[in-house]
């Protein structure tokens, strides 16, 4: 079959990709836009539940669970963290066990089961402790919830966070799998499925924070998370019809055990002496010779740091004089190129960290500000989750302004910039930047806010607008330029490594945020001083803990400038090495 072509002289078979049956695929009867469209619905339903609870937990835990508004903000960063952090578990399963079909469908069935549960969790009366008078929760009259109804509440949310984390990690794998890297015409295809993929993104994102928020506080929480229970339940069967239509790849094996094979050889051979000359070492042209598999494999330049690691590929001679090496040379330059990409990593941690306040603080300040929404002779009272309305909206609107007009004016400017607008450091450094102006404006919003609240009645949650879209346009920037970036500069074996590498940063910087408020709380609650983060925040300076995240975030924006000024992007390297950057390369940047 894999012989047979059509009029146009295209195969009739997709090269490496099969059908549910192991068969070859067929070009005009699998994949394609019809395939992909029953995948992009999983996608939405991730967003619609992951931020519909985020966004919108913290009133639930401070009003109905009585937890402290300390305690409820570590709630919801944890349950973020751990979300993101799974995408790495999901990623290593689906590479090397179960193909990114299988993940997917199972994944999303643990995530429809811990949906469930926070359901009944919000719905059973015993499961809740008793009310209390005061409605903020802070009274103290308000019963503590017991360890059985923290138990369940905790169970659904992680049970959940483990579904998010193992379909995240290969949904949008999954739908570019659905077109062929080496037809022109689906290539097109595939930019316009990541465009239409962040697009599904953003609606589940404004569904979360408008109607199922708006569902949760009006008609009951249990309501809103029965809602996602059945549309997860949906585009669960949705996903599953289409099995017959699926194009799938064979399973290539996770990068994480191509990192620890040649850290561990790099280790054993460390006694070794190095060849003096770096040809000597073994490499792909070796491997090929001895009957390897090094399809797809692209040879790197050789690199002078990390020196260490190029002992993973000295060849070496066993007893019956037969050469071999446990990794190329190839290999190792992967693994540098990702230890090359690590202090970028690592300072751009912190921006979810000030991401975090928006889930989190932020809702509990518009909690107790004016949220009546006034027109003619009425008023609308909007629920404290749905203020992150605004956050969506400024990156729905800073997406199209970058693209359509900044992007254009810096082509004109600077015509001989390889990247063709800003580059995915510079985009970074952007965000980095509005993240921290973010903080200042919020802690200034917050003294304003005490101020009024205590010579008046509570001032208009629109106050809080500044911080909202500061950050909102600082996630458009950071968001686009960490996935440019990691899928730009990661090797060509190690794409999913690029995922995970940038999703690691969300979750480390929500974990982050849960240390820094722990710390926070426990050093100003002692001693009987005024905390800075109290449970009611009128009681609280939480403007000290704004400031505190500003200056943090200028001396990170400092380190990733010095990070990013010597970082040489890899199509440069391999330029100037005198290898031709593969197109696949290329392609997921529009992800």
């Amino acid at each position: 079959m894999g012989g047979l072509e059509l009029e146009s002289g295209k195969s009739m078979v997709v090269d490496g990709a099969w059908d549910y049956k192991g068969r070859p695929s067929a070009r005009g009867s699998s994949g394609g836009w019809s395939a992909a469209a029953m995948i992009l619905g999983v996608e939405l339903n991730e967003r619609l539940t992951t931020l519909g609870i985020a966004v919108n937990l913290v009133t639930y835990l401070t009003s109905t669970m009585h937890l402290g508004s300390a305690a409820s903000a570590n709630a919801v960063t944890n349950f973020l963290g751990t979300s993101f952090l799974l995408c790495l578990l999901g990623g290593f399963v689906a590479d090397t066990y179960l193909g990114r079909y299988l993940t997917i469908a199972i994944f999303t069935a643990v995530q429809a089961a811990g949906m469930s549960i926070l359901t009944i969790s919000t719905a059973a009366p015993g499961l809740r402790p008793p009310s209390c008078s005061d409605p903020a929760g802070a009274s103290k009259d308000c019963s503590a919830p017991n360890g059985t109804q923290l138990g369940v509440l905790y169970l659904g949310l992680y049970l959940t966070a483990l579904g998010t984390g193992g379909l995240k990690s290969s949904v949008s794998g999954f739908g570019s799998d659905q077109f062929d890297e080496t037809d022109e015409s689906e290539r097109t295809r595939m930019a316009r499925f990541f465009s239409w993929f962040f697009f599904f993104i953003s609606i589940g994102s404004l569904l979360a924070v408008t109607v199922l928020v708006y569902v949760q506080d009006k008609v009951g929480r249990p309501w809103g998370y029965g809602v996602c229970v059945a549309a997860i339940l949906v585009g669960l069967v949705v996903f599953l019809a289409g099995t017959a239509k699926y194009r799938f790849k064979k399973l290539v094996g996770s990068p994480l055990t191509q990192i620890a094979a040649v850290t561990s050889a790099a280790w054993r051979k460390r006694a070794m002496p190095m060849p003096s000359d770096p040809a000597m070492l073994y490499d792909v042209h070796d491997a090929a010779a001895a009957g390897e598999d090094v399809k797809g494999k692209q040879k790197m330049p050789h690199s002078k740091h990390c020196r260490f690691l190029e002992r993973a590929a000295i060849v070496e001679v066993d007893g019956e004089e037969r050469k071999w090496a446990s990794c190329t040379l190839t290999d190792v330059e992967e693994v540098k190129q990702v230890v090359r990409m690590l202090p970028t990593w690592a300072t751009t941690v912190l921006f979810w960290t000030v991401y975090a306040q928006m889930t989190t603080f932020s809702v509990s300040q518009a909690q107790i500000m004016d949220r009546r929404l006034r027109f003619g002779g009425g008023s609308f009272e909007i629920p404290a989750g749905s203020l992150t309305v605004f956050f969506v909206g400024s990156i729905l609107i800073t997406v199209p302004v970058y693209d359509r007009i900044l992007l254009p004016l810096a082509r004109r400017c600077f015509p001989t910039n390889p990247h063709g607008g800003l580059s995915p450091l510079q985009r970074i450094f952007v965000g980095l930047l509005l993240a921290l102006l973010a903080m200042v404006a919020a802690a200034l919003i917050e003294r304003r806010r005490l101020a009024v609240a205590e010579a008046s009645s509570p001032p208009s949650v629109f106050l809080l607008v500044p911080q909202f879209f500061l950050v909102g346009a600082g996630e458009a920037f950071t968001y686009i330029g960490q996935l440019d970036f990691f899928l730009r500069e990661c090797p060509k074996g190690m794409k999913t490594m690029s995922t995970g590498l940038f999703l690691t940063t969300l979750s480390l910087g929500f974990f982050l945020s849960t240390a820094l408020v722990t710390i926070v709380h426990a050093l100003t609650s002692s001693g009987g001083r005024r905390p800075w983060l109290a449970d009611n925040l009128n009681d609280g300076r939480l403007y000290n803990f704004y400031w505190l995240l500003a200056a943090v975030s200028a001396v990170n924006l400092l380190a990733f400038v010095a990070a990013a000024k010597g970082y040489v992007y890899k199509e440069k390297r391999l330029a100037d090495a005198g290898i031709q950057q593969l197109h696949d390369d290329q392609l997921l940047v529009h992800a």
